[in-house]
This record gives C-alpha cells, structure tokens and sequence, in this order.
C-alpha cells in the first residue's frame, strides 16, 4: 500500500484537488440556485410544498443511473459530473432554505417594512441573515453527500478521486486493484472531513454569535 501511495502521490494530489475544486464550486452554485428558488417559493404554502417534493423525490433517483442517462446528450467529462453534482447538491440547501426562511417571525418582517424597507431589502439584510444558519446547516449536509457522487461521477469519466475506486474495481484481483479502491475511498473520507471544518469556521465567521444553533 506504501509502496502504491508514493509511486502515485502526485497523481493522488491532482486527483484529490480536482474532487475537491469539482465540490467546492458546485456546491456554490447549488447555494445561489436554492436560495433564489427558495426565495421564490417561500411565501407560499402550496410553493414550499411543491419544493419540499422535488426535494424528496430528487433525492430518491440514483446518481449512478442519472450519470448514465447523461452520458447520451453530454458525453462523457466534466459537464455530466458538475449537473449531476450540482443536481443532488441543491436539493438539502433548498429544502433548509424554504424552512429558514418560512420559519422567520413575521413580526420581524413587519418592521423591517416598517422602517420603510422595500421587500427586497428586507430579504437581503433581515431575512436571508436569520436563515443563514439553517441554510448553511443544509450546505453542511449537501457537502457531505455530494462528496460521494462526485466519486461516483467517474464513471462518466468526470474528475476526482472515483478515477481510483473505478480503476481498482475494474481489474479487481488484479495487482494493487485493493490499493487504489482503498486509495479512493479514503481521500475521499478526507476530503469530506476537511471541507466541513471549512464550512464550520465559514458559520463561525458569517453568522452572528447571537443567532448561532
């Protein structure tokens, strides 16, 4: 196994970085999409549960089968992996985003307008702040998720740390087969680790001690 990790060290660290990078910038998308869907929806009752079921119902397609289907009109690379990546990113942040910000007291909202803020400042600088930690509590969620369908997204020969785990699995019995499923598997652990610190010290510097769950 050693001998496995130093001979592709450098290949491990590209790939690792390309899994990360693919995560990191799909999830960000995914957080711009539901915030905008949620804020759309949010203050309707039959909206939110509209939302609530594509949520529910996304969650239960396969990723593996979705990639596959993709493979026909995209081909195989980077843009199969980033949809379906993004796909199943967005569906935790925009259910806790229609609950963060459907769960604000309309008190509050009531004298933001008050003081004369439009509506639109008022989910800018009152509402989208108190539901931020709900959201982000959906973002830590998503991460964790997406972290594996990224590795599964190799298939579609899309960037990462599933090259390893497809590679191994493939030729399984074959020499260093196990080392480089193992190799896959556990950078990607890793790298689900790390990107959750990140996003805690993200709440530590973005939500005010006062609102904080």
């Amino acid at each position: 196994m050693l001998d496995f990790l130093v001979g592709r060290f450098n290949q491990i660290l590209f790939s690792g970085w390309q899994h990360f990078s693919l995560v990191v910038q799909c999830l960000i998308l995914a957080t711009i999409l539901a915030v905008i869907i949620a804020a759309l929806v949010y203050r309707s009752k039959a909206l939110i549960s509209a939302a609530n079921s594509v949520s529910a119902v996304g969650l239960t397609i396969p990723s593996f089968a979705l990639i596959g289907l993709l493979i026909a009109p995209f081909g195989f690379g980077v843009l199969p992996a980033v949809i379906v990546v993004a796909f199943f990113a967005t569906l935790p942040i925009l259910r806790n985003a229609v609950v963060g910000l459907s769960g604000i007291n309309p008190a509050t909202v009531e004298a933001a307008r008050g003081i004369g803020m439009s509506r639109f400042r008022t989910l800018m600088q009152v509402e989208l702040p108190m539901a931020w930690p709900v959201i982000l509590a959906g973002v830590r969620v998503s991460a964790q998720m997406v972290m594996g369908v990224a590795a599964v997204a190799a298939y579609a020969l899309g960037p990462g740390l599933g090259g390893f785990i497809f590679s191994g699995l493939s030729r399984l019995g074959g020499a260093n087969s196990l080392e480089s499923v193992v190799t896959g598997v556990v950078g990607v652990i890793i790298l689900a680790l790390i990107l959750d610190l990140l996003l805690i010290g993200l709440g530590r510097l973005t939500i005010p001690r006062g609102i904080r769950v």
